[in-house]
């Protein structure tokens, strides 16, 4: 298989490093190249953090302090809830052609941590590296909890006026 190298004006040296995240200009360059692509790092977190949340096996995302931040938030009115609700629990680093993802997750009981884990890792590097054109380097996760079906009914009686 040849290789696509294309040399742009007088210069000898073919372009061999081209990312579709930053291109070369000029009248030369094919449209889709010219100019610099810049993806926020909100944009990598919702993407990792919608992933993980498909895989099944994952209860949430977010640390004990995290969620309960989190779900406080959800209930005002204006405070962006929604989108805050899909970066909670995920950080990343963004470079001009790499990215780092670091989880934190809670597990439903009774699953193969290992690998829901390994699910997870997969879902979140495809759908990042599919949509943004960014490699992902790595995927860290820590697991905060495991989710008992009974949790939530306790809590919810506990809550209950007598």
């Amino acid at each position: 298989m040849a290789d696509n190298i294309t040399s742009v004006g007088g210069d000898s040296r073919p372009e061999t490093d081209v990312s579709p995240l930053k291109g070369r200009t000029g009248a030369g360059a094919p449209a889709e190249t010219r100019g610099r692509t810049t993806i926020a790092d909100g944009v990598v977190a919702k993407i990792a953090g919608t992933a993980a949340r498909e895989v099944p096996g994952i209860h949430s995302l977010g640390a004990g302090m995290a969620r309960a931040f989190g779900a406080v938030r959800e209930r005002v009115p204006g405070s962006g809830g929604a989108g805050a609700a899909a970066t909670r629990g995920v950080k990343v680093e963004v470079g001009e052609r790499q990215a780092a993802v670091d989880l934190d997750v809670v597990v439903e009981y009774d699953v193969s941590i290992v690998d829901v884990a390994g699910e997870v890792r997969t879902n979140v590097i495809s759908s990042v590296e599919r949509m943004t054109g960014l490699e992902v380097v790595e995927v860290n996760i820590v697991v905060d909890d495991v989710h008992l079906d009974d949790e939530s009914e306790e809590a919810d009686s506990e809550d209950r006026v007598r």
